[in-house]
This record gives structure tokens, sequence and C-alpha cells, in this order.
């Protein structure tokens, strides 16, 4: 129920990237548009990233970027903000701040910290997940976290029939890649995996995972196996994700998207952590999660974010992964 005491207010949302990072603002989005009477809210994101706030009924207007928010000062100053919250907090959301001159609340980035764990493997990160800290950027709006999960709209043109696309109903979802490889399974391990699935697969990625999907759909040891690596846009893989009966995924965006919908999940982790606050927000579904992570090595986590080789060159945090456990937790769901 929205506040009926509080005054009309206009408010501008950034981030900018990425994928998973946007999605986990939606409850941002949510609490604002729900708690607060008379709310406009305006979201500022790069074009890449513009689908994901431009399909979210919640969102009233979106400005979008490719490097520089000089490309969108002009607009922005015209929109007289009362709130400029700020859920990105590098060097582009100060200059916009100090540009627009107006209000503004930050999310603390915790770097220090972050620091610590990845280099002195000192944990000092708080039991808190990012979510949480976006939303204390807004509780000076006399708002409060409703713990409910992230939102995904996925607009009606982009919704896919599993039966129409692919002669089949009921799949496991595969989103094979990642941004960096030392978040990625390799492909024997893939195929090692999906070897044991006796129901159909759907393999979700971009055009750079196609060489991968076609080993995987190609191996001998893969029963049914389709590729819509490159095929579909995010909103269409999403909605294959979403009517999966389950969801094999990295540390990734569309880890968190899966997170919106009603799907279990089970979560591979390499070089990253849950620690860093980043893991699926789940506050009602915790247990549909799976996550597979190798705690037996002392260079976890060797990076925030990750690399594209591992830097000790052994890769055994994802070359340790059990085949036969992520096989088994994708069976049982």
């Amino acid at each position: 129920m929205k506040n009926k005491y509080f005054y009309s207010v206009k408010i501008l949302i950034v981030r900018f990237s990425s994928i998973g990072d946007i999605v986990l603002t939606s409850p941002v989005v949510r609490i604002l548009n729900e708690q607060l009477s008379g709310v406009e809210l305006h979201f500022l994101t790069k074009k890449a990233y513009a689908s994901i706030v431009r399909s979210n009924p919640r969102i009233d207007k979106v400005f979008t970027i490719e490097k520089s928010v000089d490309e969108v000062i002009f607009d922005l100053k015209k929109e007289q903000y009362d709130w400029v919250i700020d859920l990105h907090n590098n060097i582009r959301t100060r200059s916009l701040k100090s540009k627009l001159q107006k209000p503004s609340k930050t999310i603390r980035k915790l770097n220090w910290k972050k620091w610590l764990f990845v280099n002195l493997k000192i944990n000092r990160m708080p039991n808190k997940h990012v979510v949480n800290r976006y939303v204390e950027t807004i509780e000076h709006l006399g708002v409060r976290n409703d713990n409910k999960e992230p939102e995904f709209y996925i607009s009606r043109e982009n919704e896919i029939d599993p039966m129409n696309q692919f002669g089949f109903e009921h799949y496991v979802s595969v989103a094979i890649g990642a941004q960096y490889a030392t978040k990625r399974l390799s492909t024997d391990k893939l195929i090692e995996i999906l070897s044991q699935i006796d129901l159909p697969v759907v393999l979700i990625g971009g055009t750079s995972d196609r060489e991968v999907a076609n080993k995987i759909c190609t191996s001998e040891q893969t029963k049914t196996v389709v590729s819509v690596c490159g095929v579909l846009n995010l909103q269409q893989s999403a909605s294959v994700v979403k009517q999966s009966v389950h969801l094999l995924t990295h540390d990734t965006g569309m880890m968190h998207i899966a997170s919106c919908f009603d799907v279990s999940m089970s979560v591979v982790w390499g070089n990253t952590v849950p620690d860093f606050g980043m893991h699926p927000y789940l506050p009602s579904a915790k247990k549909k999660v799976k996550y597979h992570q190798v705690d037996t090595i002392s260079c976890r986590p060797c990076s925030k974010i990750g690399y594209q080789k591992c830097p000790k060159g052994h890769f055994k945090c994802m070359q340790m992964q059990d085949s036969n456990v992520i096989a088994e937790s994708i069976l049982r769901k």
C-alpha cells in the first residue's frame, strides 16, 4: 500500500551495468513504486541494457548513454529531479551528480572489504545481499524492504512457446556462458554433467558461446540438446529459462534473471564467491537453489569479477567440480 502522506516526487535511479546488477535494482523500483504516493521513476543506464528496464511498467522514463553522461545531461537537467539514487557509484555517476546538483543517495560499494577478501583472503564482507544495500539508499524516503524477489518483465512478443520452438515442453535450461572465463565450466565438464541428464536440454547464451554449444550438441555423450545461443535476445532467453524445470548456470546475469521466476537452480561458482553478496536474491525461496563450489582451495576468490585465464594456471575452482554431484542436483531439482 502506498504511503498516502508522502508528497509527489520525481526520482532518477542510476545503474549503468551489467545485466545482473540492473536486475537486482528492480526491488528498489518496486518499493518506490508501491510505497510512495505520486512517485515518478526514471532510470539511467547504458544502451546495451535498456531492454531490461524499458520493459518494466513501474518505470516511467528511461535514459541511456553509450559512454558519457554528457550525452543526456541536458535532458536530465530539464527533469528537475527531487532525488538521484546512485546504485553504481563510479566516476560517471559522481560526474552526473555534480552536474545535476540535486539531492542524492549513493550505494556503499565496500571496495576495501572486497580488496581484503580477494588479496589477503580476509573476509570482512557483511552478511548482507547487495539488494539490501540498494534498499538502504532509499530508506530516507520512508520506505522499507518488502523482502520479495527481483522482477524481470518479458514482453508478449518475446514470450517463447517451447513446444513450437523445440518440440518439447519439459526441459532443463543451461546458461553456458559468462563474461569471464574463470566463471565458466569447461566444455568437457559441461558434457560430463549433461550426459547424465535424461530430460531434453536447452543451451542459453550469446554468439560467443556458439562454438561451445556446438561441441556439446554434437557430443556422442549427450542426449537431446538444443542450442539457442546467439539466436534469441535476452528477453526470449529469459522466457526459455522461466518455463524450464531447472536452470544450470554460472555466476551470471541469467542467474539473477532466473531468481525472478519460480524455477529451481544449480549455480556453479568458480573464481567468485557468494560471500560478495551477489548470489541469487531469494528471501522467500532459499531452498530452491543449490550452490556448487570448491571450498578446499586457498586461492578463492581471486577476483570480485573474473579473469580470462586462471592467474595460477591450474583452474582448480572449476576443474575440481564434481560433475556427478552437479548432475544429481539438477535431477533432484
